[in-house]
């Protein structure tokens, strides 16, 4: 029997002052899909759940000091969500931009082989989207960086 509640080992949880609307916008311009909502007996949002590709994304409101939106941090952030993509990632870019996200990284092919872009939302979370285009191995990554690099992932012959 498939347990409903099995999930990828590590989920990223975003705390937003209008949870309601990060969840909204969140489908619109990333494409994510909403799994689970959560409300209290007022009728508030406590908790969300949203699949993107085969990991998933907590969405919650503000509702302690120690967690907070970068809207009420001064539009600071202490991480970076990166949701690696199996589709057209120009296309994506395009489409979070037409829903009012900010491009703080522009489409860019990196040395390790991913085109990437990263887009601020509607509360200042940045999300980073990379894509594989290239098999790159750790010898050809080394020499287009400049970089010293330790560990790399078997090629599997697949971009």
């Amino acid at each position: 029997m498939d347990d409903p509640f099995q999930r990828p080992s590590v989920g990223a949880a975003l705390f937003y002052r209008d949870p309601v609307a990060a969840l909204a916008w969140l489908e619109r311009a990333f494409g994510f899909t909403r799994t689970m909502v959560i409300t209290d007996t007022a009728g508030q949002m406590v908790h969300a759940e949203l699949k993107v590709g085969d990991g998933y994304v907590m969405i919650g409101a503000e509702w302690a000091d120690h967690v907070a939106s970068p809207a009420s941090t001064g539009g600071r952030n202490t991480q970076t969500v990166h949701v690696r993509l199996n589709q057209d990632i120009d296309a994506h870019c395009a489409r979070a931009q037409a829903a009012g996200a900010r491009i703080v990284r522009p489409l860019t092919d990196e040395f390790y082989g991913d085109r990437v872009y990263q887009a601020g939302d509607l509360e200042g979370h940045v999300w980073s989207f990379g894509q594989p285009k290239r098999i790159v191995t750790r010898e050809d990554a080394e020499r287009e960086s400049g970089l010293k690099i330790t560990g790399w992932p078997a090629m599997s012959g697949k971009a």
